[in-house]
This record gives structure tokens, sequence and C-alpha cells, in this order.
């Protein structure tokens, strides 16, 4: 087969699809979601057995722990990840809302309105819950989707991608609005990154060489998610009972996701007593802890960091300590090592608090709260498509409305430039 062909194809039937999907009302979007739920439930135990393929392969080939763990689905993940498609759609239709409208002097009347984005290219690794996820907002902002999920998920996503396929034309959407590419051959991706012609917009979502190889090699404008390089930081005022409690939550109750805790500054002032307790509380949730030079002399045995530690994305069960002089350092190490994507402070100082706010320049800053807050569905988006760490055009978890672009509509009477 001829892979350039096969992608042109793909982004003209996308092409069409994404041209009717822009008017279709949001009766039918909705309908079509709740009906992609019911049947992704109903068909739970052919998604099960697919996902048993990927799980053998993944471990014949040795994949990492913290990837097969991404990997996995069971009854309950099916159906959350059926509750959020629920959820997309009972969230307010965003294509054709007016943002504002005003009048001009010369009588005209300007408006902008929110439309979509057109056609969506995912790209996107291990986890399967991405495809229904992606899917549904895709439709729900009036755009349609093709999904490159990895190799080691490839019998999940397409066995999800077709039952929410068939559901959704089932429902009266195009024949074309989710597409996914049934081969593994790495060069789709390379093909895929050429059609400018055809997608608006590719969302690479994964670990740091996938998403380098999009960003450096793309035709197409691309928004960069994923990458979670995550910090809290310990003041010296902090309430250190809520301080394990989000610590540990923020670490363990998920490690191998993008906003899983990575680094864990500490104010001196509290390093005597509080190093040694939540080492000793890390290590009791089975929890590989590294440290500076400080956390060393306090705690002997600890894993000395060094400088690939400080630049670490983990996505496991492990964790580096630093101290730091006050809320100033923290902040400048957060500057110099992470990803822009998710920070937090733990402190009882509103002075603080407000300066980690307004300084700390990440897609989300947390005063006091776990880290594993940073998500679409715990922020009332229904669910995400990502959660962006760039400016442009989007920033943080990716709902429908951010799955969208703007348009300016004019009504004139006759009015020419003079």
């Amino acid at each position: 087969m001829n892979i350039k062909l096969d992608m042109v194809r793909i982004g003209e039937n996308a092409n069409q699809a994404a041209f009717i999907l822009k008017n279709i009302s949001s009766t039918l979007k909705n309908n079509a979601l709740l009906r992609m739920a019911d049947e992704l439930e109903k068909e739970s135990g052919r998604i099960l057995e697919e996902n048993k393929k990927d799980l053998e392969n993944a471990r014949k080939n040795d994949l990492e722990q913290e990837k097969i763990d991404r990997l996995v689905l069971n009854s309950d993940k099916i159906h959350k990840i059926s509750e959020g498609l629920q959820d997309i759609a009972s969230l307010q239709d965003p294509i054709n809302k007016v943002l504002s409208m005003w009048r001009r002097p010369n009588g005209m009347d300007i408006g902008l309105v929110r439309v979509p984005l057109g056609v969506i290219g995912i790209i996107y690794e291990s986890r399967p819950n991405v495809t229904a996820d992606a899917s549904g907002l895709c439709l729900k902002a009036g755009n349609a989707i093709i999904l490159r999920g990895g190799s080691e998920a490839i019998h999940s996503n397409i066995i999800i991608a077709d039952i929410l396929h068939r559901a959704a034309v089932d429902e009266g959407l195009p024949e074309n609005c989710i597409q996914i590419i049934r081969d593994t051959n790495r060069e789709y991706v390379g093909e895929m990154l050429k059609l400018k012609e055809y997608i608006d917009v590719i969302i690479p979502r994964g670990g740091k060489s996938l998403i380098k190889r999009v960003i450096e090699n793309s035709h197409v404008p691309t928004i960069e998610t994923g990458i979670g390089i995550v910090s809290l930081f310990v003041n010296h005022d902090a309430d250190l009972t809520m301080a394990d409690r989000i610590i540990i939550n923020s670490k363990c109750s998920y490690p191998a996701v993008c906003n899983a805790l990575d680094k864990l500054l500490i104010h001196e002032k509290i390093m005597d007593e509080y190093v040694p307790r939540i080492v000793k509380l890390l290590r009791s949730n089975g929890v590989e802890v590294r440290g500076c030079e400080k956390t060393a002399q306090i705690v002997p045995d600890i894993i000395a960091a060094n400088e690939e530690d400080w630049n670490a994305e983990y996505l496991s069960l492990k964790i580096c300590i630093r101290v730091v002089e006050n809320v100033d350092e923290a902040i400048r190490i957060i500057t110099k090592y992470d990803s822009k994507h998710t920070e937090a402070i733990l402190t009882n100082n509103y002075s603080d608090s407000r300066k980690f706010l307004n300084e700390v320049d990440a897609a989300a800053v947390y005063v006091n709260a776990s880290t594993r807050l940073t998500d679409g569905g715990v922020f009332g988006l229904g669910a995400e498509i990502g959660i962006s760490t760039q400016k442009l055009h989007a920033r943080g978890p990716m709902g429908i409305e951010q799955l969208t672009s703007m348009k300016y509509i004019i009504y004139g009477n006759g009015q020419i430039r003079e």
C-alpha cells in the first residue's frame, strides 16, 4: 500500500466530514455521544479481549511497567470512559456561540462567534482511553478526528474507535467523522505530519521523544501536550498534616501520569522536622526517594539526586527532594527545571501564596491542593484531549472550547471603505 496516498485519502475523508459536522445540531451530536457511551459499555467484553492482546504483547516486548499500567483496561475503567462521554454530551455546545457583539459608528454590527477547528489529528501513546476522550471532545466541538495511537495499544484503540464510529454514524453523524490509522508503520506519522492541506491541527500526547518528533517535523500547526515535570514546595508555615496527605496523593495515587509529583521542595526552616518525616512516609508507600546534599545530611541513606533527576518526569514511584532557602529559591528551581505543566505551594502565608501564583509560569498553579487535580474532568470540562504546556492557542486541560477557533461575523447595509 502507498502510505502517502492512504494518508491523503484519510485527510480528504476527514475534510468532507468536518464540512458536515460544523453545521450539525447539538441534539444530534449529543445523541451520538450518548449512544457511543452506551455501546462502549455493551461491548466491554470485546474491548477487554482486545486489550488482553496488547497486554500480552507488552509483556513479551518488555514494555516498562509504567506504560503497561497506562495500557490496562478493566470494567471500571470502561465505565469511567463511558461516563466521560456522557459528561461531554451534557456540556453546552460551544459552536456558533456569540462571544461578543458591537456596533461601529458606520452602522455595521460586528460579532465574534466560536467555530470548529476543522480536522484534528491526535498522535498518542499507551492510553486507550484517549481514543474515546479525544473522539468525544472533537465531535462535540464540531471537528472530525484522525487518531494515530501507539503500536503498544493497537488492538484496544482499534476496537474502541470502531465501536465509537459505528455508534456515531448510526445516529446520523458523517461516515468519516472518526478515523483511526490501523497500521503501526511509523511512516504513517511522517505522512500525517505533512497533511497541512487537510489537517488543521495536530496534538501529540505522549513522551518526550514523540512530542519532540512531532514539533520538529510537522508541517501542520501543533499543540504540545503531555510532558509534566511537576514540583511542590512546602513552605515553613505549611500545615504538615495536610502536606503529608497532599504529597502522598500527588505522588502515589497514579504515578504514571503527567500531573504526578516529581520534585518536592522543602523550606530549610522545617527541614530537620519534615524531611525525615516525609521520607519515611514516602518510603512506606513504596516510593524511591532521592535527595540533595542537605537532604542527605538529615537522611544519610537517601539516594543522591543528580542533574538528570531534576530534569526528570519519572512516571513511576520515584521522587527527589531539595531543601530551599525560601519561596524565591523555590520559584527559581521550578523555573529552571520544570515543564510549565503543574506546580504547587503548601503555605498559610497569603503573601507567599500570591507571589507563587503570580511568578510561577505554568498551565496550572495550586495553593494547598494536590497536583493530581490538573484534569479536564476535575476542572468541569467533561474530559480532556490533553494538557497543553504552551501558550498558543490553548493552555492547560483542553476541553471542547479549546478545540474551537473564532470567526468574525459582520452585518452591514451597504457600507464601503472610504
